[in-house]
């Protein structure tokens, strides 16, 4: 270990061992490198110090026996992950930061500059670091196995600096790198998939899981004796490498408004790229990963990975999960859109029969087409098999008559938001169900309780909320009623997980914990246009935060019809808090489906029929007037809904916020954002996160 370089005092160290082993065709020995950090899959390899360290010593004794070739792979299922986070915020002091940038170019430099052909063997997931990785390697080949393969550093406010800027532009292009490094890590972190990442470029051989080292190593010793060349495209380097760079410039605005810096750092040292030698470009990577280290933007980001990776697997105050119930069957009442994305996501998933319900037949069978259609779209992309797509378009049935669901153990409602419509949907099913099965609701804001209060086992009703789309959307809203039992609640959590959900526990509270905020945030900029301030200037005023969508492009997707809902459930909850715009009340009534319309760019603008609805008191707010107003309503909201007891923690109103309504990484989740601006003790006299 280079003698600056500071160990990270816990460290899991992903060690790097050596073996030589003959290869049929090879005229002396192969070294291959295997990365393990001595657990299983469920802790990835990664490099810190110590990390590096070993496969220096690892490179040492490999350069000193004169091998044919040289091969790294990586332990069962994981290839690398990248630099070791979570040693990253121990990081205060620059020429530590700067220690860390230089000691990783040094180390991966020995085989990109190898004299020996070096090979990545990538037989599982790849991230960050460990892409960069195999990118200093001559060759490199990947398992289709691969669960997951990205450059998401610009998505937690970092640039990829251990080479990625320097070498991926110039062996795919500068546009496809733009795909990886900037579109993707800010479109939800998109991961890419091995034929994918094959299909770009960035790997130069695609192989099955099985026997994939042993068909690795012979195609390595096909390429070392000549047998097999290997023909990368030449990358243009004029004005597409400009006008690629340029989009991704676009890219970052739309999605962040300039918040933060990791995607423009890395646009600038892609620019670099196109011409400077890969040594000096590896300084200035050096420079900015030292910088970005000591960010705010990396320790909010941070803060907020840790959330997704270790709180929402772990979810608190849930019942132990020996007490779930094993769901066989899944019913569905509602056929509408949300309904059908419901049942395709728990056929999917389940992989057990669903079955839809509603009032007549043409509404059951369109329900019903849209699951069918939708898995016959993912065979068409090859996301499945023949089989499989078969499998469940069979699973998938639908019926008018609710005693399909006599055997179901889990029935969930996606019915219209009317408490008497819900209460009555329950009280017929449970004349139907089993006392055991689950009587799940989908509402965004009703109360679970009143919902089950009739009911002759109202303890097994439990709210379960998902977020449009629900195939993207990570978040689960899991609310447990006045009366839900542990079992019931249990089992919700078990079935969140099978679908691949992040389940937070809430209270059954008003809208539970993303609307109540959102509306809360939401009501502000209503109400600044009702004061008279200009919809755009009011749509505009919180660009700064970086929030992925504008409070009236949101107001578009949610559908201003839902949004009056939501907002007159709170008025009537916190009528002194919660108001109802009287200008959306008017585009309600006028049919409209939001404030803007677009031009042929893509470019919202006012609709003129809109404006012409608009009655206001003619006192607008400053942007910077009402971003405070607003920011600060959500201040204390969020104090209000701890003090309630809505959710544990901090942490999770946090969570939820991050997956349920796309709160950027970079601000690190509401609390803290609110601790570091001083808003929390301004608005309510102390933080959230006393230090």
């Amino acid at each position: 270990m280079s003698s600056a370089l500071k160990e990270f005092p816990n460290e899991v160290v992903t060690k790097s061992f050596v073996r030589f082993v003959r290869v049929p065709g090879l005229d002396g020995e192969a070294a291959l490198i295997t990365l393990d950090n001595g657990h299983d899959h469920r802790k990835p390899n990664s490099f810190g110090p110590a990390g590096l360290a070993s496969l220096d010593a690892a490179l040492d004794e490999v350069f000193a026996r004169e091998p044919k070739l040289i091969a790294i792979t990586g332990k069962p299922f994981i290839f690398l992950a990248g630099a070791d986070i979570t040693g990253m915020p121990l990081i205060t002091d620059r020429a530590d930061a700067l220690a860390i940038a230089r000691e990783g170019h040094r180390v991966f430099a020995r085989l990109k500059d190898s004299s020996i052909p070096t090979f990545s063997f990538v037989n599982g997931a790849v991230l960050g670091g460990g892409v960069e990785l195999a990118l200093h390697c001559h060759y490199r080949t990947l398992s289709s196995g691969a669960a997951v393969i990205a450059l998401p550093e610009t998505f937690l406010g970092l640039a990829p600096t251990w080479g990625g800027t320097m070498l991926l532009p110039n062996l795919i292009g500068a546009d496809k790198a733009v795909k990886v490094i900037i579109e993707n890590p800010l479109n939800q972190n998109k991961m890419l998939r091995p034929a994918e990442a094959y299909k770009l470029g960035m790997f130069d051989r695609l192989l099955e899981p099985a026997d994939f080292i042993e068909e690795s190593l012979a195609w390595a010793v096909q390429v070392v004796s000549g047998e097999v060349t290997v023909e990368r495209p030449e990358v243009d380097k004029g004005e597409a490498w400009d006008a690629a760079l340029g989009r991704g410039k676009a890219v970052a605005d739309m999605k962040l408004h300039g918040a933060a810096p990791g995607p423009y750092k890395a646009l600038e040292l892609m620019s670099l790229a196109k011409d400077i030698d890969f040594t000096e470009g590896t300084k200035v990577e050096d420079e900015v990963l030292a910088d970005l280290i000591l960010s705010p933007e990396l320790k909010a980001g941070l803060y907020a990975f840790d959330l997704v990776q270790r709180r929402a697997k772990r979810p608190v105050g849930v019942p132990d999960k020996s007490l779930a119930r094993k769901v066989g069957k899944v019913g569905v009442v509602g056929a509408g859109l949300m309904a059908s994305q419901l049942a395709l996501l728990f056929a999917r998933r389940l992989e057990v029969p669903v079955v839809l319900t509603d009032l007549d037949q043409e509404r059951v069978d369109k329900g019903v087409a849209y699951v069918h259609g939708e898995i016959d779209k993912l065979l068409g992309k090859g996301r499945m098999s023949n089989d499989k797509a078969n499998r469940l378009k069979a699973a998938v049935t639908g019926s008018v008559d609710k005693q399909v669901f006599a055997d179901a153990d889990f029935v969930i409602e996606a019915v219209f938001e009317e408490l008497s419509i819900k209460k009555q949907v329950f009280a017929e099913l449970e004349a139907i169900v089993s006392d055991e099965c689950v009587l799940a609701t989908n509402t965004s804001s009703l109360s679970v309780t009143d919902m089950a209060a009739d009911l002759k086992h109202p303890e097994r009703v439990v709210g379960f909320h998902f977020f449009n789309p629900v195939g993207m959307m990570p978040l689960l809203e899991i609310a447990r009623g006045g009366a839900t039992d542990d079992a019931t609640l249990a089992t919700a959590f078990a079935v969140c997980k099978q679908l691949k959900k992040n389940g937070v526990l809430v209270a059954d509270a008003p809208a539970f914990v993303v609307n109540r905020l959102l509306t809360r945030f939401m009501g502000e900029i209503l109400k600044a246009v009702d004061e008279g301030t200009d919809p755009v200037t009011a749509d505009r005023s919180v660009e700064p935060l970086g929030l992925p969508l504008s409070p009236f492009v949101l107001l578009q997707l949610v559908g201003p019809a839902v949004a009056r809902h939501v907002a007159s459930t709170l008025h009537s909850a916190f009528p002194d808090r919660f108001g109802v715009s009287k200008n959306l009340d008017r585009i309600v009534e006028a049919g409209k489906t939001g404030i803007y319309l677009w031009n042929e760019k893509g470019q919202p603008y006012v609709d003129p029929e809109v404006e012409a609805l608009l009655v206001t008191d003619g006192k607008p707010s400053t942007s910077e007037e009402l971003r405070e107003r607003a920011v600060a309503a959500v201040a204390d909201e969020a104090r209000r809904m701890l003090d309630e007891g809505v959710v544990a923690a901090p942490e999770d109103l946090d969570l939820c916020m991050l997956l349920g309504a796309g709160w950027p990484f970079h601000l690190g989740g509401v609390t803290p954002y609110l601790d570091r601006t001083g808003v929390s003790e301004k608005v309510n006299g102390r933080k959230f996160h006393e230090a």
